[in-house]
């Protein structure tokens, strides 16, 4: 890798740029970003890019579809090596690339996972203390961010022939991961220090992929998963199951966007785009169910970007749809082509999209189709763009199976 690098890194110390922020910047510490809905509030990422603007690409070993999560000078990635025979978590200097620490997680015998999942989908959470990585039956892990090893858990053997990507998430000093299955399916917390676990909660024994967001409501916290049968909220303390909303066509992939008050969801299948008001108890579908909309489009695994009074949907084949969020009234309907699995980002009112084959959308909400730029990374054959991008002071981390990406230069906080 350092050899791979050499020639680029000469060029960035040349102009001054690199992956790297001012210490106490801005971080992006989890899956859909530090706000839990995909938003960043860098308002100099780059809106349309040439190929003279990435000023990085790192090779990466093994295969990994996981997000880079960043925390100071530091970026956290998974990949799998010997078809998931070997899990990996490492970590990359956001100036020089290098790898400051790598640790095998896992190895044995891999659990199938689909040809769309892999064995190295989910992204790390960090809060500057430690970071942990989950790989289904490769194990919860915890690290120091310097590397340290502190717990290694075996969740289970988690039979079905999908594999998993739910992320961990922090809640105060707990590490919680949803372990949605086709048997002995759970949602657990454990201690980040330890990895002791403090509660887990069955949950209905369903594939599932989605994260954990937690939401404010009425003075209580509440942990919202979607899942195959609906969204269901838990006590994050207690792992006590608050209210349940049922979902219309199952799979319950895309993670649920929060949105002025409401919980917007769709459900990987074809079926109703939803809203659900928080703070309910038991089934709550009839209650809280805010609005539904018809939507008969491809199947969903890109999750909801809520802009102002714009919430943008993308199926996997390239048809993005706009609803009102707070009425779920559809306003447009536009066909970008391609394939899409990544959840968008959104930052300085434009949201950002990337497809499978390395093509970054950014489009602008409003009352008919606005596509503000369209930008390509030209990956080799067979390189899959299927983790979402991570903003960072005035650049754009895209990770593919193969390779991180750097676009644009380097805008260092004051």
């Amino acid at each position: 890798m350092a050899r791979l690098w050499r020639g680029t890194f000469a060029a960035m110390a040349v102009l001054g740029l690199g992956l790297g922020m001012a210490e106490g910047g801005p971080n992006w510490p989890r899956w859909r970003g530090p706000l839990e809905n995909g938003h960043s509030e860098d308002l100099g990422l780059p809106v349309a890019f040439e190929a003279k603007d990435i000023v990085a690409k790192v090779p990466l070993k093994g295969i990994g579809q996981s997000s880079p999560v960043v925390w100071g000078e530091k970026v956290f990635l998974t990949t799998a090596l010997d078809k998931g025979q070997k899990r990996v978590v490492f970590c990359l200097d956001r100036t020089s690339s290098k790898t400051l620490w790598e640790h095998t997680a896992w190895t044995g015998e891999p659990e199938p996972s689909h040809i769309m999942n892999g064995w190295a989908s989910a992204t790390c959470v960090t809060d500057g203390e430690v970071v942990v990585a989950f790989f289904g039956k490769g194990g919860l892990h915890g690290y120091s961010v310097n590397g340290k090893p502190l717990w290694s858990k075996n969740l289970g053997t988690f039979e079905s022939p999908w594999g998993v990507a739910s992320c961990p998430v922090i809640v105060g000093d707990l590490i919680i991961q949803a372990g949605d299955s086709e048997k002995d399916a759970f949602i657990a917390a454990f201690n980040k220090k330890t990895g002791e676990q403090v509660w887990s909660t069955p949950r209905p024994n369903n594939r599932g992929w989605s994260t954990p967001i937690v939401v404010d409501v009425a003075g209580r916290q509440e942990l919202v998963v979607n899942g195959h049968a609906g969204v269901m909220a838990y006590d994050p303390k207690t792992g006590k199951e608050l209210w349940f909303c049922k979902s219309f066509n199952g799979r319950g992939e895309p993670t649920v966007t929060p949105a002025g008050g409401l919980l917007c969801a769709v459900n990987g299948l074809s079926g109703d785009v939803y809203a659900i008001k928080p703070g309910g108890s038991g089934d709550v579908t009839k209650t809280h169910m805010a609005w539904h909309t018809p939507r008969k489009t491809n199947r969903d695994c890109p999750s909801p970007i809520v802009i102002g009074d714009a919430m943008l949907i993308m199926d996997m084949k390239g048809i993005v749809t706009c609803y009102q969020p707070s009425t779920g009234t559809e306003v447009w309907k536009h066909r970008i082509g391609g394939n899409f699995s990544a959840s968008p980002i959104a930052a300085n009112g434009l949201a950002y999209f990337i497809g499978e084959d390395g093509t970054v959308i950014a489009i602008k909400p409003g009352n008919e189709p606005n596509i503000v730029a369209q930008s390509k990374i030209a990956g080799a054959e067979g390189e899959l763009f299927r983790a979402s991008i991570t903003p960072c002071e005035g650049q754009l981390l895209i990770r593919s199976t193969t390779n991180l990406y750097v676009v644009g230069e380097r805008k260092q906080a004051k």
